[in-house]
């Protein structure tokens, strides 16, 4: 299976997830999500989902001066960016629920 598939359906929620308990700029976020394991990940979907999920009112910015560079823009959840977090990790936790279980009658089982 194309992981990267999978990735396009779920990185919304994997970035407000990475931004759940610290705000992060783009280049911090993108080497969480590695860090957790979705090693597969695009600079560029990255930066693009943040420019996204900015737009439609679930992060917050604000922008750091830097010593050694240019100065860096933080993103933060904001209260719709909590809720769209709880609400879209409900439907992941259902859906996955529903693969395993699907997975698990047909003795697939990891």
């Amino acid at each position: 299976m194309d992981t990267t598939q999978l990735l396009k359906g779920v990185l919304d929620l994997a970035v407000l997830a990475v931004l759940k308990d610290a705000d992060g700029y783009g280049y911090d976020i993108l080497r969480r999500l590695r860090e957790a394991g979705l090693e597969e990940v695009g600079d560029a979907s990255v930066y693009g989902t943040l420019r996204r999920l900015f737009a439609a009112g679930l992060l917050t910015t604000y922008v750091v001066p830097s010593e050694s560079g240019p100065h860096r823009k933080y993103y933060s959840l904001n209260a719709a960016g909590r809720d769209q977090l709880t609400r879209a990790g409900k439907t992941w936790r259902s859906f996955a629920t529903t693969m395993d279980a699907l997975l698990d009658d047909r003795g697939m089982a990891a």
